[in-house]
């Protein structure tokens, strides 16, 4: 067992953890943090994508030892107060999810791909969202979406 320090969705959290607790298994589990996704556990599928110091990593892969010291950010910080983020909004008004599983992932990769390149093409788009795989919508209402948000964030 180690004792471990984080910012967690800005809260600064300690947790008591075993050395070989994936991060996922900690937010979801311990945190109570549900809205990240266990898919794969292979880090092949994206839908337990997390923000590591504002960069996306797959949680399944990662040891939550690693965030000791570190910033983490899931589904559920990435609201402010309790407006929605910009992403979240514009894949509910362009019906850019039907199961939901890998939305949480797709929203989180998403979101840095906007705050790195606030005016991407559908290609940047795609190649962005590469890493997070959809069973139900075919992608085009996801790329749909991340293009509508981008026109959103650039006007805020």
């Amino acid at each position: 067992m180690r004792t471990i320090q984080m910012k967690l969705n800005d809260e600064p959290v300690e947790a008591l953890i075993q050395e070989n607790r994936s991060m996922l298994d900690f937010l979801r589990n311990n945190m109570g943090l549900t809205g990240t996704k266990k898919g794969c556990e292979e880090g092949e599928c994206g839908a337990c994508t997390i923000l590591l110091n504002g960069k996306p990593v797959n949680s399944c892969l990662m040891l939550a030892v690693e965030a000791d010291g570190q910033e983490i950010t899931t589904i559920e910080g990435i609201k402010k107060n309790s407006d929605l983020h910009p992403v979240q909004k514009a894949f509910i008004e362009k019906w850019a999810l039907q199961c939901g599983f890998c939305t949480p992932g797709m929203i989180m990769s998403a979101i840095v791909l906007l705050e790195e390149n606030p005016n991407p093409t559908e290609y940047e788009i795609r190649d962005a969202i590469a890493g997070n795989l959809c069973r139900c919508t075919g992608y085009s209402k996801i790329v749909e979406a991340i293009s509508a948000a981008a026109e959103v964030l650039r006007e805020v």
